[in-house]
């Protein structure tokens, strides 16, 4: 690279990396905080074929036959193949319903840098091949923080509603995102002097062993009974990342709507309807912002030392950790995870968990999990809590949680309207 390009790229992306939180952005979220609002975005898929299941197990490395094969999945209690809990993240079919004024649609927070910090599900039933999912929701809170990273930063809680064509509600996510300024994180520095993992041979075997050993609990049942408060989970590795866990994790699913990952004529589209989401590269070529996740250079520009994961791919691993332990006959009925730090490429993640407690309330035999994400370097970078219904011996089988009432009437007024628009419309 001659001088003049770096030169021309420093320019490029100290100006990308220039724009500041803007006080009139807080004040439209704050307005509309507790708003629910029908979500017309597609996303990359919207039904959850066989295929596209097993190809979103795949994408973050589960290779769980109860998700990848469907012949498997009808001699277990679901009849059939069905999805991991946490694919209703990445479906989404647009939703009719009434749409949010100019002055109802929140902040735009051009040019902030936006990043998952964490998230929690609660689960209602399975995705089965076929279902289409829809969503509903908005804004639940949004603060103003200060952070050792970035300097002032605007943390927000979005709630989605993901429901079927029979408006069943399969389950909720809050997702916390923190908004940043680029051009602070960059000035601070926080994360620039990590220095870069170096493997031996013998490092890249002891990923291998836990690797080898790692499997799913499958159709043997993990009984109520059986499980004592304090036992340990069995190890999970992940890592160490490279850019092809990210290419995979896209292919497997991941559309990062509502800015999209797009080619040629459909690229040029999407970069006149949000220009600044598109940042000139080392070639002078606009390309999306999000490349964070695999230019280290332009992650280097703001503030980090190389390229890092997305938050939600860590989100699905964490609830690969926890299917595998759960077995064929339980469910994850929820998850909270924290993103502490971030997994930059060449970091491995080591997971581990243990069970805190148990409890058989009401006929219902759930066990309390607490898991946790360390790499190669000692620091935990997520950590989180999980609840999972298990099969009772006594009991009989694991029950799936009711979904509360004044929700489940707000999902069928949301389809309700969605049919009424569609015939309208016709």
């Amino acid at each position: 690279m001659n001088e003049t390009t770096d030169e021309r790229t420093k320019e490029e992306f100290e100006q990308a990396t220039s724009a500041e939180l803007n006080d009139a952005d807080i004040d439209k979220d704050r307005a509309i905080v507790g708003r629910d609002w029908a979500s017309r975005s597609q996303e990359f898929l919207g039904t959850a074929t066989p295929e596209a299941i097993r190809n979103f197990a795949n994408g973050y490395g589960d290779d769980n036959p109860l998700f990848t094969d469907p012949e498997y999945g009808r001699g277990t209690r679901w009849g059939g193949q069905i999805a991991p809990p946490i694919m209703a993240a990445i479906l989404n079919a647009p939703l009719r319903g009434e749409r949010p004024s100019k002055q109802e649609r929140g902040g735009s927070y051009r040019g902030i840098h936006a990043f998952v910090s964490g998230g929690t599900w609660d689960w209602y039933r399975p995705i089965r091949p076929g279902d289409t999912l829809y969503s509903f929701g908005g804004l639940e809170s949004v603060e103003v923080k200060r952070s050792e990273f970035a300097g002032r930063s605007v943390v927000k809680v979005n709630r989605e509603v993901k429901m079927n064509g029979n408006a069943e509600i399969v389950g909720v996510y809050r997702t916390l995102v923190i908004y940043t300024e680029r051009k602070k994180a960059r000035e601070r520095g926080k994360y620039k002097n990590i220095e870069e993992p170096n493997y031996t041979d013998e490092d890249l075997a002891k990923i291998d062993e836990i690797y080898a050993a790692e499997k799913p609990r499958g159709r043997e049942p993990r009984y109520y009974e059986d499980i004592k408060i304090g036992e340990a989970l069995p190890p999970m590795v992940k890592g160490p990342l490279t850019t092809t866990d990210m290419v995979v994790f896209h292919a497997g699913g991941y559309g990062f709507v509502p800015y999209g990952l797009k080619t040629g004529r459909l690229a040029y589209q999407n970069r006149q309807r949000i220009a600044p989401f598109y940042i000139k590269n080392d070639y002078g070529v606009p390309d999306v912002a999000q490349r964070v996740h695999w230019d280290s250079a332009w992650a280097q520009a703001i503030g980090n030392p190389r390229a890092y994961d997305y938050g939600v791919l860590r989100e699905c691993w964490a609830h690969h950790y926890l299917t595998d332990w759960a077995g064929d006959d339980a469910w994850v009925v929820a998850q909270h995870d924290e993103i502490r730090k971030f997994n930059y490429q060449g970091d491995t993640q080591f997971l581990s968990g243990e069970v805190t407690a148990k409890d058989d309330r009401d006929g219902r035999c759930l066990v309390d999990i607490s898991f946790k994400a360390t790499n190669q370097r000692g620091e935990d970078t997520m950590k989180g809590t999980a609840t999972v219904a298990v099969p009772s011996r006594e009991q009989g089988p694991a029950l799936l949680p009711q979904v509360p009432a004044d929700l489940q009437r707000k999902a069928i007024e949301m389809m309700a309207r969605h049919g009424e628009l569609l015939r309208e419309g016709r």
